[in-house]
């Protein structure tokens, strides 16, 4: 029952954030402020995650192909698939779900304690809309476009690796990324990267906006809504997969 009763709950403050704005420009100055937060903030560890990411996926299936009949631009087809398809949005946004997942928690999770929430509301505002849905908003505008940078810099880790290694050269390394391209596999890839930024943003801001208690409860709930967040990223991982790659 007590799952039932946080998933209603969950739905209810997802619905209590469609409402009329009660002022545009405090609206807008903030759904910009989440969006610096959440996109320039985890710019620095999706850059070094992307790079080393497709540099070592480069290496390993290099290390793994040893029949001379496969060709070397094989290596940068799988490097470039695997990077597009699960590395990508599915890695990097579960690194997100803890660092921007966190962060949402603990923020609101303190303004629920020290009663800030409370007193926006007693103010007349829609804590839900006004704290909650830029925060939702910033995360679905920002990790699609963090994801495709990702993408860009692991197929890029990988050429610098296998092409520093002397794997293969760089001529055969663009060979195989032009090789047997498929654009579906991009928009696959944003479909979950938008998927797995509404859970990011939706579910820390859920456990953070509802705690109850101390700092000591703070942290509990900014645990609990990554390790929620995580499993809930795998989980629509798989049900993607198997809806839109049959």
């Amino acid at each position: 029952m007590t799952l039932f009763t946080e998933f209603g709950r969950y739905l209810l403050m997802i619905k209590g954030m469609f409402s009329k704005p009660e002022n545009g420009k405090m609206y807008w100055k903030e759904l910009m402020h989440q969006c610096v937060e959440i996109g320039i903030g985890s710019l620095g560890i999706v850059v070094i995650i992307s790079f080393f990411m497709g540099a070592v996926s480069a290496l390993q299936t290099a290390y793994q192909l040893v029949s001379p009949v496969i060709p070397k631009s094989t290596i940068a087809q799988i490097v470039r698939d695997t990077v597009i398809l699960e590395f990508s949005p599915t890695l990097v946004c579960i690194v997100l779900a803890g660092v921007v997942g966190s962060k949402i928690a603990s923020e609101l999770g303190n303004m629920r304690v020290s009663e800030q929430i409370d007193a926006l509301e007693i103010m007349g505002i829609n804590t839900k809309s006004y704290l909650v849905m830029p925060k939702i908003l910033g995360a679905l505008i920002m990790i699609p476009l963090l994801v495709v940078i990702s993408m860009a810099l692991g197929i890029y880790g990988g050429r610098i690796a296998g092409v520093a290694s002397g794997v293969l050269s760089a001529a055969q390394y663009d060979k195989g990324l032009l090789g047997s391209y498929q654009p579906y596999n991009v928009f696959f890839a944003l479909i979950k990267a938008y998927t797995f930024a509404f859970i990011i943003s939706s579910i820390p801001a859920y456990y953070g906006y509802y705690v109850e208690g101390g700092a000591l409860e703070i942290g509990r709930s900014s645990t609990k809504a990554v390790v929620v967040s995580c499993v809930a990223i795998l989980f629509a991982d798989y049900v993607l997969a198997a809806l839109l790659l049959q």
